[in-house]
């Protein structure tokens, strides 16, 4: 799993049948201080209605989104889980 900040949308008239109906953002991961870390955008399937500006937690495994698509038909490799509303870290 790792945290990612939500920066855009992904808007596609043609997809994938098995992508139909779900929504698509760009993601950046992010350090526990919520600063970006390189400048890599990712497209993640959006499972919890999270949008630009959400810091959101973000698997990128296989069996993962086939647990949570319930096959392995559509091509994602990267799906939103959990937006975090506060991370605390106590030293």
């Amino acid at each position: 799993m790792l945290l990612a900040k939500v920066t855009g949308n992904v808007v596609a008239t043609q997809k994938n049948s098995y992508l139909k109906g779900h929504k698509l953002l760009i993601i950046q991961r992010i350090d526990l201080d919520g600063n970006l870390i390189g400048n890599k955008d990712v497209i993640a399937l959006d499972f919890v209605d999270s949008g630009i500006g959400d810091t959101v937690l973000v698997v990128q495994e296989g069996a993962a989104v086939k647990q949570l698509l319930g096959h392995r038909k559509a091509p994602v490799h990267s799906v939103i889980v959990a937006v975090v509303d506060q991370i605390e870290i106590k030293k």
